[in-house]
């Protein structure tokens, strides 16, 4: 094994990791060969550009296929990778489609997030061509991701801790998940962003329905004309 000597101090390349991988989903990653081979995507997904980002297996070969990386491994560089991007997409982590590249076909991989998601389905489909590729034949879409919730909170509130994690579950099991999107949402929309302000927004939606506005302080006023003459009272008032 080479001995790392350390960080540069000036050091020029940064590749960002998205928070949710380290809260989320690296509990669940126990072989390091499938975490090397994420750290890898990202490493090569960071740098390009364009609105269809995605890496091929050829690209993360090239970075995987290092000697140190497999040592005391029976299997061939290729097999583990194969194994490793596998398990990356049952986990939901990755989406697979196989393209042709002029006959020859190329197995490339987005990451699994709603708007790649909809990019492989219009690429199946026909409705987007990639510069001398196409669709080698249906992949089925891992459809499983994170839970929405958690992105949602670490996108716009902050680091989803333990509890925060276990809050957010509770949350779940109370309420419709659409309404933690949105007082998620609403929470950072005012810049009130901790757990406390979104658990009493989903609180008080409980309580008083939730479009009738009166967490934000101010009740809606009701334009209703006959809220006057429903009620015990009703047929003491006259039109």
């Amino acid at each position: 094994m080479i001995e790392f000597k350390g960080f540069p101090e000036r050091i020029k390349k940064y590749t960002p990791i998205p928070n949710v991988v380290f809260s989320s989903l690296l509990p669940q990653i126990t072989d390091i060969t499938e975490l090397k081979a994420l750290f890898y995507f990202f490493e090569i997904l960071y740098p390009k550009k364009g609105n269809v980002r995605f890496v091929s297996h050829q690209e993360l070969l090239g970075h995987f296929n290092r000697a140190s990386d497999f040592q005391g491994q029976p299997q061939s560089f290729p097999e583990i990778l194969q194994q490793s991007l596998k398990a990356l997409v049952d986990k939901g982590v990755l989406l697979h489609l196989a393209l042709n590249d002029n006959g020859i076909i190329e197995d490339v991989y987005f990451l699994n997030n709603e708007t790649n998601r909809l990019v492989i389905e219009r690429i199946r489909n026909g409705d987007m061509v990639l510069p001398g590729l196409k669709p080698e034949s249906p992949v089925p879409i891992c459809m499983e991701e994170l839970p929405d919730i958690f992105t949602l909170y670490e996108q716009n509130i902050g680091m989803l801790t333990p509890l925060i994690a276990e809050e957010l579950k509770e949350a779940r099991a109370n309420y419709p998940e659409t309404w933690i999107n949105d007082a998620i949402k609403e929470a950072a929309a005012l810049n009130r962003r901790s757990w406390r302000y979104i658990a009493r927004i989903l609180e008080n939606w409980s309580i008083e329905g939730k479009d009738n506005g009166t967490y934000r302080g101010y009740p809606k006023k009701n334009t209703d004309p006959d809220k006057y003459i429903r009620g015990k009272y009703g047929h003491m008032v006259q039109r």
